[in-house]
């Protein structure tokens, strides 16, 4: 039996709605000695059984597993990898001999809310962005490999940047399973090489896969610029759809380097490439106007709370209006938002006083958005986090 929790009256109406968030406020009473990321069964004020979830400190303070009063056990674990598994099968991203990389789980989107595991050919690559997780790494890595068979061999754990640090787990990451040293993945036919150790995210940005997939098709003839680029994935989609030329540009040098290995591994000393490792804001300030006619802006989230999300808006708006300012008639821009807290009204406003100030007259191409492999719950729409919009430029 595990320790309970208690709702104050009224509260239990957003568990009714398959909520996977009980938020501190709610709370009327609870067990003495609940430690954080420990499982606790969760009643309503009248003493109904309402939910089972990872209890943790913070504003959030429990994170719904199941609906269901079911033991939370191997079998647990396994029916919920399972049920991903088959997702990823049915629409065709799993088991495709062109594309070994998808994301397999996506927390609340899979119903394991504060766990993301992205598959990289033969290595699974796991993290835990709440304490119950990274308790349950052991059993849930042992449960990954026999769900996924002959799919994996290899399950690495990294979640040193992602658990909260108030918890101060002292964790390092590392392999649960195996131990791989080949960090080269396949996406759409591309090849690429992942940083799982030390790259942001799971090593690769693997919610942009489908962007990356049109961009390719609008790249043919283009002078491309891939700000934020990262590991280069857009950069390389462009050459395969044959850009004139690609410019990549990054403010981390490791992530330059490991851009220029990406682009070598597919398109080896083609003199189209090159990359630059500077400031977004700088480099933009210091290009020719026409210099380029398709550019990508896909920076890292302007804001992680609500607090932050004033200046975030106008952080977008200030990157987009520079960008739009520089970009000759005709020309393309793929412009992204990964900040939960910004809306696609919010960011949508942000590019369209960029659009104003940078005096142009633009036009919608497509709206864009995460792709099927990060599936929102669709009793949790907190979790579209990726917009992004490509315009055309007159």
């Amino acid at each position: 039996m595990y320790k309970q929790i208690v709702l104050k009256k009224g509260k239990e109406e957003s568990l009714k709605r398959y909520h996977p968030w009980i938020f501190s406020g709610a709370i009327a009473r609870a067990d003495e000695g609940i430690e954080e990321g420990q499982l606790v069964s969760v009643f309503t004020a009248d003493g109904q059984w309402a939910a089972t979830g990872h209890y943790q400190i913070g504003s959030i303070a429990v994170r719904i597993l199941s609906f269901s009063d079911v033991p939370i056990d191997d079998v647990f674990w396994q029916k919920r990898l399972q049920s991903a598994l088959q997702m990823r099968i049915a629409i065709g991203i799993a088991d495709n001999p062109q594309n070994n990389t998808y994301r397999l789980v996506h927390g609340e989107g899979d119903r394991l809310p504060g766990l993301v595991i992205d598959v990289y050919g033969s290595t699974a690559v796991m993290q835990a962005h709440s304490v119950g997780m990274h308790l349950c790494r052991e059993t849930i890595a042992r449960q990954l490999v026999q769900v996924m068979g002959s799919r994996i061999q290899h399950v690495f754990y990294k979640s040193e940047t992602t658990l909260p640090y108030k918890a101060d787990l002292q964790q390092e990451n590392g392999f649960l399973y195996g131990g791989s040293t080949d960090d080269t993945a396949l996406e759409n036919g591309l090849r690429f090489r992942v940083d799982w150790l030390r790259g942001q995210k799971t090593g690769f940005f693997v919610d942009q896969r489908e962007n990356r997939s049109l961009l390719e098709r609008y790249a043919h003839g283009r002078r491309v610029l891939n700000m934020f680029c990262y590991t280069g994935g857009f950069s390389f989609y462009a050459m395969r759809g044959g850009a004139a030329l690609v410019h990549s540009v990054d403010s981390s040098a490791k992530a330059i380097e490991l851009t220029r290995q990406n682009v070598a591994l597919n398109f080896p000393e083609d003199p189209r490439h090159e990359a630059f490792c500077d400031d977004a804001f700088k480099f933009l300030d210091g290009i020719t106007p026409g210099a380029y006619d398709l550019v990508v802006l896909d920076p890292p989230a302007f804001a992680k709370h609500r607090a932050a999300l004033h200046n975030a808006l106008k952080g977008y708006t200030r990157l987009n209006q520079k960008a739009l300012e520089r970009m000759q008639p005709g020309s393309i821009l793929f412009t992204f938002s990964c900040s939960q807290v910004v809306t696609k009204e919010h960011f949508r406003s942000a590019v369209f006083t960029a659009a104003a100030l940078a005096r142009r007259s633009v036009r919608i191409l497509h709206q864009l958005h995460q792709p099927a492999d990060h599936p929102i719950n669709i009793y949790h729409p907190e979790g579209e986090y990726l917009k992004g919009l490509v315009l055309y430029v007159e």
